[in-house]
């Protein structure tokens, strides 16, 4: 049995058949081939899927498919502006806030969360923001540099 999932993904309306136990991380992969997207734990622990569904950022492991009906999702391939990067990307790259970059996708997105409710957040803010993001890689220092050279460039 599928059920038909319609929602806007990074700006595009979409729709889907998928079984009632698909999550919504299965649907952006396989259904959708938006594979920033990335599946690190099955627990919710690492926060690799972390999107953005109705503006707020959200485990995409957590939660199923048909529970994003109707939502406006935005995934790690939406947040550039075409070949621009966004600036919390940039920063991303200029201050080497990844290693094997596997984390990468769902920091930034959980950062630009942080960064629409708190603009000028502090170091320790940063750091707690992630507490649900693992990366099994860095020390974090260059991340959270990262988040703060991001979230002063969107400050202007």
């Amino acid at each position: 049995m599928t059920v038909s999932v319609s929602l806007t993904v990074n700006g595009e309306a979409v729709s889907a058949d998928v079984e009632p136990r698909t999550l919504l991380v299965q649907m952006l992969r396989e259904g959708l081939g938006l594979t920033g997207t990335h599946v690190g734990c099955d627990t919710s622990q690492c926060g690799a899927c972390v999107v953005h569904v109705d503006g707020e950022s959200v485990k995409a492991c957590t939660m199923l498919a048909i529970q994003a009906e109707g939502a406006d999702v935005k995934t790690i391939e939406g947040v550039a502006d075409g070949d621009t990067l966004h600036p919390m990307q940039q920063a991303f790259h200029e201050n080497h806030g990844l290693q094997c970059g596997f984390c990468t996708p769902g920091m930034i997105m959980s950062a630009l969360d942080l960064v629409k409710n708190n603009p000028d957040p502090t170091e320790r803010e940063i750091r707690e923001w992630l507490e649900g993001n693992l990366c099994r890689c860095t020390g974090y220092h260059n991340i959270v540099k990262s988040i703060d050279a991001g979230a002063r460039a969107m400050r202007g």
